[in-house]
């Protein structure tokens, strides 16, 4: 996910550039109003109407789908294993049907299964879990439906290349008259992209490097600019094959420590499961005391550090899943609702178990506040904290996570960057845009500050605007290719 997701405090957390003075500080006040106006145009963006559209778009497509994007989750696992081969083809794309998954994934699991679950506990309090569960679950019904959509109107570029996702979707498939639609859509991906899938990125792994190894944030920038250069440069083949070397590697090696840790505090897995769903009618205060202490602020934390986890509503996997090699939009739809399930259905809901069986960890000791009620100013320390309570070295399973996790996220909005761009001006743009992808990473890494964490917020809000909108203006192309696909496997007696 986006770091761009999270509060304040993990902002300064991940920002360690050098510091202002007194005196830079007070020389910049035009710079705090103009930061103060977009914080406030972000709050506005991201308040309850569009939490609203968003869980009313999956719920609407959940059924209307009759449910399917839950029927037929087992089918989507098993194609992911490679285990349901049937009607299978290789005809048109770049790559893989999985590896376009591995790609998306690469820009959604990150820091916000780390950092932006301990936020929405933070805030809402342990019942959030439960509304970003919720989330996940109408959110791979709207994954679902971008994917899809993003195959069955997707072009060929002057490259060759198969191009895709809302803008497309929404020139081809809702006509003429929205194409300011689409338009909005790749001018908000185009502001969105630098902040959110680079300059904030590559500022969290080089001040992670700066704080536990003492690695200069030059350094750092430049060896990552480079490793960003060499993948980039090779487009979306090259990084759909390193995303998917890195992406699971990365996943199984957090999953499995989340599972350690969770294994050896196993007589707290109840107790943590009891917090979340008695936190959904009687939420618990949060840090300070006046924060989470309702039902309305627990969904609200749910629901938006969900979204922002598996990004589903915002469009940017659809332009992932648009370069699959197939022609079956259907099946490349079922694969894609496996980000939504992965990301937030399993890691986010293991690192809240994590942090919220630290608490009867730290009891023993005769600490009295649950780690996420301690005054911990960031929401990764806070995850950080949870792991190293009960491992030794825990919490490097949180630095290693971020770090790659960061990088990766890098790799999979470039992409989304240069699809937007594209879009707008043609092939001609990416060469160039290339470029400037690789210096945003070095200046992201030596210096950043919360202006690109507000314009990012504000493109990611803005996306999700157009897609939303596409989504439910398209949804009957949606339930009548399911539909189709559904009595074509009753036809042939296939399992879903």
């Amino acid at each position: 996910m986006a770091i761009s997701s999270l509060a304040s405090t993990d902002r300064k957390w991940l920002i360690r550039g050098n510091g202002k003075s007194e005196q830079e500080f007070g020389g910049n006040l035009s710079m705090e109003f103009i930061l103060n106006g977009l914080n406030t145009l972000d709050s506005m963006i991201w308040s309850w109407p569009l939490v609203l559209l968003l869980f009313g778009t999956g719920l609407y497509l959940t059924v209307g789908m009759r449910f399917m994007s839950i029927r037929r989750l087992p089918y989507a696992i098993g194609l992911l294993l490679g285990k349901n081969k049937e009607g299978a083809d290789k005809s048109s794309g770049e790559i893989s049907p999985v590896a376009a998954l591995f790609t998306a994934l690469s820009a959604t699991i990150g820091t916000g299964n780390i950092a932006g679950v301990a936020t929405a506990i933070m805030l809402g309090g342990p019942g959030a879990v439960f509304w970003m569960w919720m989330t996940a679950v109408l959110g791979m019904a709207t994954k679902y439906s971008e994917a899809l959509l993003a195959v069955r109107f997707r072009e060929t570029d002057e490259n060759g290349q198969h191009v895709g996702g809302p803008m497309y979707y929404i020139k081809n498939g809702m006509g003429k008259n929205w194409v300011w639609l689409a338009w909005a859509f790749a001018i908000c991906t185009a502001i969105a992209a630098p902040g959110t899938g680079n300059l904030v990125q590559a500022n969290g792994v080089a001040a992670l490097f700066k704080q536990n190894l003492d690695i200069p944030l030059w350094v750092s920038g430049l060896t990552m600019a480079v490793l960003v250069a060499f993948v980039i440069m090779g487009g979306v083949k090259s990084i759909a094959r390193v995303a998917s070397f890195l992406v699971p590697i990365m996943a199984i090696f957090y999953i499995g420590g989340a599972l350690v840790v969770l294994a050896m505090n196993i007589e707290f897995v109840p107790g943590a499961f009891a917090q979340i769903f008695q936190g959904v009618v009687s939420p618990t205060a949060a840090a300070g005391g006046f924060l989470g202490a309702s039902v309305m602020a627990a969904m609200a934390q749910g629901a938006n550090r969900g979204s922002f986890s598996n990004e589903a509503g915002l469009g940017s996997a659809a332009i992932a899943h648009a370069s699959a090699r197939t022609n079956d939009p259907v099946r490349q739809g079922s694969i894609a609702m496996l980000g939504t399930f992965i990301d937030t259905l399993i890691v986010c809901t293991l690192t809240a178990l994590v942090i919220l069986t630290a608490p009867a960890i730290l009891a023993a000791s005769g600490v009295e506040l649950p780690v996420w009620q301690s005054g911990i100013a960031s929401a990764a320390g806070i995850t950080s904290r949870a792991f190293e309570e009960s491992i030794p070295g825990g919490q490097w399973i949180v630095t290693i996570g971020l770090a790659v996790f960061a990088f990766t996220t890098i790799l999979g909005w470039a992409l989304y960057g240069e699809r937007a761009m594209e879009f707008m001006l043609g092939v001609k743009v990416i060469p160039y845009y290339r470029v400037f992808w690789v210096i945003v990473v070095y200046l992201g890494a030596v210096y950043t500050n919360d202006l690109a964490w507000a314009l990012a917020s504000i493109g990611n809000g803005m996306m999700a605007g157009p897609n939303l909108i596409a989504l439910l203006g398209l949804s009957g192309v949606v339930f009548a290719m399911t539909r189709e696909d559904a009595e074509k496997r009753k036809a042939l007696k296939l399992k879903d």
